[in-house]
């Protein structure tokens, strides 16, 4: 009788460890079904950043606005107002942002390469760790601007310090010393 119950108690702990294995298993089957189907409003917003790609915004108002990973790339954003606007994240490659006034725009981690900023005011803009190889700089305004970080090359860091000054008021870093001039 003694191995009789040695069985039993055997099989009933096995039983026991099955049933708690299914029980996880469909426990994690239903979170699964409801994350699928209920999806968050958070992951929504991530998954489906704002798109202007190839869109022709020039003259736009954009100033004050949240941007966060918005996607401008290959836009025309000539003369376009972003004064003050939140771009951290947001990639402008390969776009037209001529006379684009930026003054205080905070563009940390921005992907700005291949961008044509030819007489763009860039004055007190936060550009910390962004992309900005083959970005085009002529006669921009640059007075306060922060690049800490941000990825550019000797030829545009030379062009850039002969006009850097200022400090930022948001970082308080002084422009030369973010670009390591001389």
């Amino acid at each position: 009788m003694g191995e009789e119950l040695q069985v039993v108690i055997k099989n009933a702990v096995v039983v026991n460890a099955i049933i708690k294995k299914f029980y996880w298993q469909a426990i994690t089957l239903i979170l699964g079904i409801v994350v699928l189907c209920f999806p968050s409003p958070v992951l929504a917003d991530w998954t489906h950043p704002l798109s202007f790609s190839n869109a022709e915004l020039s003259r736009h108002n954009f100033a004050g606005e949240s941007l966060q990973a918005a996607e401008f790339s290959n836009a025309n954003l000539e003369m376009t107002n972003f004064v003050g606007a939140d771009l951290r994240g947001a990639v402008l490659s390969a776009s037209v942002m001529t006379q684009a006034n930026l003054q205080g725009a905070d563009l940390t981690n921005a992907m700005v390469d291949q961008v044509n900023l030819t007489g763009a005011n860039l004055s007190d803009v936060v550009l910390k760790e962004a992309l900005l190889l083959r970005a085009i700089f002529a006669n921009v305004n640059i007075e306060g601007a922060d690049f800490t970080d941000a990825i550019l090359d000797k030829a545009q860091i030379k062009e850039l310090c002969t006009k850097a000054s200022g400090v930022n008021t948001k970082t308080g870093v002084e422009t030369r010393d973010s670009l390591g001039c001389r």
